[in-house]
């Protein structure tokens, strides 16, 4: 199987040397979003939450450009910068999400890409149209 690149203007452009995703067969690797919105590159704000929500429209996005919806997504990873937010992600987890819901994994780092407080990336599993 040959890797397609998967890109959207309706996400942030790379801001480095990866592609916003790699597709495999119906197997889509999604690189980290940050809450840069797409048309301005800047961040939507500062407050937690809005971040937080701009990530999930983000990978949205990028979930639709690769043929699949975000409910998608199989395993998500999240960055964040203070671990004490996590009760806001699961709130705006449950906005973008149904059960089932994916697995998933919470990290806390010092630092995120131009001073995010939230990045998440992840992988989706199309659903075959058999």
């Amino acid at each position: 199987m040959s890797k397609v690149i998967i890109s959207t203007e309706k996400a942030p452009a790379a801001i480095g040397t990866y592609s916003q995703a790699v597709k495999i067969g119906t197997t889509v690797y999604l690189s980290g979003q940050i809450p840069l919105v797409p048309e301005t590159m800047e961040f939507v704000s500062e407050e937690f939450r809005a971040q937080a929500v701009q990530v999930f429209k983000n990978l949205t996005a990028v979930c639709e450009a690769a043929g699949g919806c975000l409910q998608d997504m199989i395993k998500v990873q999240i960055y964040l910068t203070d671990l004490g937010n996590f009760p806001i992600v699961n709130e705006v987890m449950a906005e973008f999400f149904e059960m089932p819901y994916p697995a998933r994994a919470a990290i806390g780092v010092k630092a995120l890409p131009k001073g995010a407080q939230i990045e998440i990336d992840g992988v989706m599993e199309i659903p075959s149209t058999n």
